[in-house]
């Protein structure tokens, strides 16, 4: 079962590919590059923003395909980045 932390991240995430691709995402588990909504060039877009929204910095050598293949994917790979927030301790 997924945590509300996690379901939120995968909202966020959501708009961020609506508002920085124009793409609606049809599920968390949709895969996103059988069904073309995620390729090259929009992969390389995602991670910029994604490292605008969260801070998360991902070196093209440590990215997996796997790690961004879904909406719910992608946010375990987020959550696990995420920088701690100042003044609270790393969950």
């Amino acid at each position: 079962m997924k945590t509300q932390g996690l379901k939120d991240l995968e909202a966020r995430i959501a708009r961020l590919f609506a508002e920085q691709l124009q793409v609606e995402l049809p599920t968390p588990e949709a895969d996103l590059f059988e069904s073309g909504l995620l390729d090259s060039w929009r992969l390389v877009v995602l991670l910029g923003a994604l490292e605008a929204e969260f801070g998360v910095r991902v070196a093209m050598e440590e990215l997996e395909f796997d790690d961004v293949r879904t909406l719910a994917q992608i946010a375990s790979f987020v959550a696990a980045r995420v920088p701690p927030k100042a003044g609270r301790p790393p969950s």
